[in-house]
């Protein structure tokens, strides 16, 4: 305070009129007043609340926004869906293909050739051209084919939407496979193959799908040297002379554009493709075995201090009655709240990292599993331990609380299956692709909400079979958790 008479009383004695002194006098009381409310003062400290006193509102109400569903005369199906946020244009294309249908001497040809749409080239533009193109206009266009369905997305300008849609059509109606851009393909995944073990979680991982559905299965399988060797440039133009067609394929656009006036445009740019006359029908979906023996494998690898650990067996598919009900079973499982983090991880100190899921598919089945890292000393340990909890389930009912704690970590992160537009879409494209009802998403909302201790102390005890379970170690000198079980030396 001193410091502020000094200034005042210098401004006043060098005045040499009333209005300046009024201003000084004015200033003055501004640079009281700051100090006052500005200064921190002498206040009771607040008491903070513990976090199980805290109230929150209500979670709001979500609801699918607005889109419109309808089919070109060529028969391909399209979502419109408007954002007006940004001048952008967004969207997914997916087509019925899979690498479950690659020939067993051809692997990997799907996904060869579902790269090769867009960087092989079309009879129109090279390769290397519309690589250039596309970089040009700050746009995007990407394609591949996974287990059970081909996808391309793409997003750019809204001012360049049209070009960028047109570009895609003449990827699909007349690609070209290039002959360096096919080996440049078939080099890469070469690499792949020879790096795929340096991470023992993903060599785990593989193996234990190979344990479950069977190593010779379509979804197990893995591409080797020798059926990549077996795909030629004639092999990937076959599979688009078989899987692309516009009955074959669902449109999404999610973006800056106007509804009304967008189907006029598809219409133009995609109404000219039609199916050959001689489309094939697409191949069934082929079956699942079922192999309910128990059966551990190691897979033996030296200077690993951890063991890797995948233990669990087939599960469902997003089709099945009780699939909401194990979803809650899986937040009574896993999370920083969840059973498995707190045995094996917090009180016995088993495994920083340790989960497990009811992980279905949308056609066909797909796992549950338990997945952790471990001390070679303590796998078996760890695996006796982890089957212990799911006994545990089978038992005895879950506690309110814990039901009522992983029924709100589902819901109150519901909201995040609507933040983005595109995923929203993507969603819906989903839906139709595997014949789900387009109301899923709000099903399994309402169906978590009325799940009960009793529906989860069932589907543990009727879907999950810890006698059953088929485990695959990856490690060193790994003691075998059961009387007989095989050893292997890591294979590339």
């Amino acid at each position: 305070m001193g410091i502020f008479h000094s200034f005042a009383w210098r401004s006043l004695l060098g005045m040499r009129s009333w209005r300046g002194i009024w201003r000084s006098l004015a200033l003055g009381i501004l640079v009281l007043l700051l100090l006052f409310f500005v200064l921190p003062t002498q206040a009771t400290p607040m008491t903070p609340k513990h976090y199980t006193e805290l109230t929150f509102a209500p979670l709001p109400d979500v609801a699918m926004p607005a889109y419109e569903r309808f089919q070109l005369s060529n028969g391909m199906v399209v979502y419109l869906l408007e954002d007006h946020e940004w001048p952008l244009v967004r969207g997914t294309l997916l087509f019925r293909a899979g690498s479950r249908w690659d020939p067993p001497h051809q692997v990997g040809l799907a996904e060869i050739s579902g790269d090769l749409i867009r960087t092989g080239g079309t009879q129109v533009h090279r390769a290397a051209e519309i690589d250039q193109w596309l970089e040009d206009r700050a746009a995007a266009i990407e394609s591949g084919v996974g287990k059970s369905l081909g996808q391309i997305n793409f997003n750019s300008l809204k001012e360049h939407s049209e070009a960028v849609l047109s570009q895609l059509a003449e990827m699909l109606q007349a690609p070209a496979v290039e002959p360096e851009r096919f080996e440049l393909a078939i080099r890469r995944r070469q690499g792949m193959i020879q790096r795929r073990n340096d991470q023992p979680s993903a060599q785990a991982e593989r193996e234990f799908y190979k344990l479950i559905y069977g190593a010779d299965s379509p979804y197990a399988r893995t591409q080797e040297l020798e059926t990549l060797a077996n795909i030629t440039i004639a092999d990937v133009r076959q599979f688009y002379r078989t899987y692309l067609a516009p009955s074959r394929c669902i449109l999404g656009l999610v973006g800056d554009f106007d509804a009304s006036q967008m189907g006029d445009r598809l219409e133009a740019i995609f109404g000219s493709w039609q199916d050959p006359p001689n489309l094939p029908p697409l191949p069934p979906i082929p079956p699942v075995t079922v192999d309910t023996s128990p059966t551990t494998v190691v897979i033996e690898r030296p200077h690993l201090s951890q063991s890797y650990i995948y233990t669990g067996q087939l599960g469902g598919t997003l089709k099945d009655a009780d699939v909401f009900a194990l979803y809650v079973l899986n937040g009574i499982l896993n999370g920083f709240g969840g059973r498995l983090f707190n045995e094996l991880r917090s009180r016995q100190g088993l495994a920083y990292s340790v989960y497990a899921a009811w992980s279905p598919e949308f056609d066909y089945p797909g796992v549950f599993y338990g997945v952790g890292q471990t001390q070679t000393e303590t796998t078996v340990k760890f695996l006796n331990t982890l089957r212990q909890e799911i006994e545990r389930l089978q038992r005895e009912p879950v506690s309110a609380a814990e039901l009522t704690y992983a029924k709100d970590s589902i819901l109150n992160s519901f909201v995040f299956n609507f933040r983005d537009r595109l995923q929203i879409l993507n969603r819906l494209l989903r839906y139709e692709y595997y014949d789900l009802p387009k109301d899923f998403i709000f099903r399994y909302q309402q169906a978590v909400k009325a799940t009960t201790a009793a529906d989860l102390q069932r589907v543990a005890q009727t879907r999950l079979k810890p006698e059953q379970w088929r485990t695959l170690i990856v490690g060193d000198r790994v003691p075998c958790p059961v009387a007989h079980c095989q050893l292997q030396r890591s294979r590339s």
